[in-house]
């Protein structure tokens, strides 16, 4: 069989639902998907590794790249700029891999401008009230924050019409049967494999 062209898959989520933990599971499971690291200009943390982390890089550096049009997407986040090597993930899609893009909502809806084709999953808990149990239940954030946070996942839960697939993050099992499920019908679409039929 023809070496298949790697798909792009957009992954995004409100904060609290798992998704992290679900792309985590995912990546030990496939070899023919990896996870994109993105640009930023924040300093790195300890332990952070250039080029596995994060690719950091400084403002100037990044406003260069962005005037020389080289990110898929790109944003600015708490005073730091974060974004997408449109050439890194082009590279990986031409070897056949997967490319694995966890990014928030505004980014996803720059992917839709600047790339032909893309498969949008969006990751939601079981319900919103699970949403809620579940931000509760990390104990890092105090009353007002968790309420910021939900009216923001409100807020991101209105984009969901524009996403191809919604995942269901019940149990991390389940998410990641439902995303490779999705992963193999994409492999499987008729663009995908006309191309078997040549000698027909």
């Amino acid at each position: 069989m023809t070496k298949q062209k790697g798909n792009l898959i957009v992954i995004s989520g409100a904060s609290g639902v798992g998704k992290s933990t679900v792309i985590a599971e995912l990546l030990k499971k496939r070899n023919n998907i990896c996870f994109s690291v993105s640009w930023t200009t924040r300093k790195p943390r300890d332990g952070e590794i250039h080029g596995i982390n994060y690719f950091f890089a400084s403002r100037n550096e990044f406003e260069h790249m962005i005037a020389e049009g080289e990110f898929l997407e790109h944003a600015e986040y708490v005073g730091n700029y974060y974004g997408t090597s449109k050439s890194q993930v082009m590279k990986r899609l031409e070897e056949g891999y997967d490319v694995l893009l966890d990014i928030e909502v505004e980014g996803a809806k720059q992917i839709r401008t600047n790339w032909n084709k893309a498969v949008f999953m969006f990751v939601i808990a079981p319900s919103f009230a699970e949403l809620e149990n579940r931000l509760r239940a990390r104990q890092t954030d105090d009353d007002e924050k968790i309420k910021k946070r939900l009216a923001r996942a409100k807020e991101e839960y209105k984009e969901i019409p524009a996403y191809d697939y919604i995942i269901v993050n019940d149990t991390v099992e389940n998410a990641v049967k439902e995303i490779e499920a999705v992963l193999t019908a994409e492999r499987c679409r008729k663009k995908e494999r006309l191309h078997l039929m040549k000698e027909v």
